[in-house]
């Protein structure tokens, strides 16, 4: 593959964020902040515990809403339903798996799935995608990071892999 189109394809590259049922109106604007500053998709899956226009998940995501892609979908079904056949991987990021999230390859158009921030994701579905479940390592007896945080560091690996495709600095 020459320069120029390995260039052309990572510049293509397609990262999806998906948040399930979140509950916390601030964590998701963070989460569109990240998304817009990396040029991923925004994925909601109702129910959620707020609405969109909900002033403080605006105010967390400042002035970034007009700055990237956002979908929502009515529920899990709606949601595998619109996307299960578009090429993507999907990740479902969760503290108990044996699977760190460094330790696989993220492919084009990769869906990073986090549950809802006080229950996680729903234990069917990860029964389910069992292989496909990541976690962040961190210390014994803590129950996780903050969802948004988790956001970013799942993105940035996945970035890091793809050598930051259309981002600077």
């Amino acid at each position: 593959m020459t320069l120029r189109r390995l260039s052309t394809k990572l510049n293509q590259m397609k990262l999806n964020i998906v948040l399930a049922h979140p509950q916390i109106p601030q964590n998701t604007g963070n989460v569109a902040r990240t998304c817009a500053a990396t040029g991923g998709s925004l994925h909601l899956i109702k129910p959620m515990g707020f609405e969109l226009d909900d002033a403080k998940m605006k105010r967390a995501g400042l002035d970034y809403w007009g700055k990237l892609s956002v979908t929502v979908y009515e529920g899990f079904d709606d949601f595998f339903e619109k996307t299960f056949d578009n090429d993507g991987e999907y990740w479902f990021y969760e503290t108990r798996s044996p699977t760190n999230y460094s330790d696989v390859e993220y492919k084009n158009n990769a869906y990073l799935i986090f549950g809802r921030e006080d229950k996680g994701l729903p234990e069917e579905l990860l029964q389910k995608y069992r292989d496909r479940c990541l976690k962040i390592p961190m210390r014994a007896g803590l129950r996780s990071l903050n969802m948004s945080n988790s956001v970013a560091v799942g993105v940035y690996e996945v970035l890091r892999q793809w050598g930051f495709p259309q981002l600077t600095g």
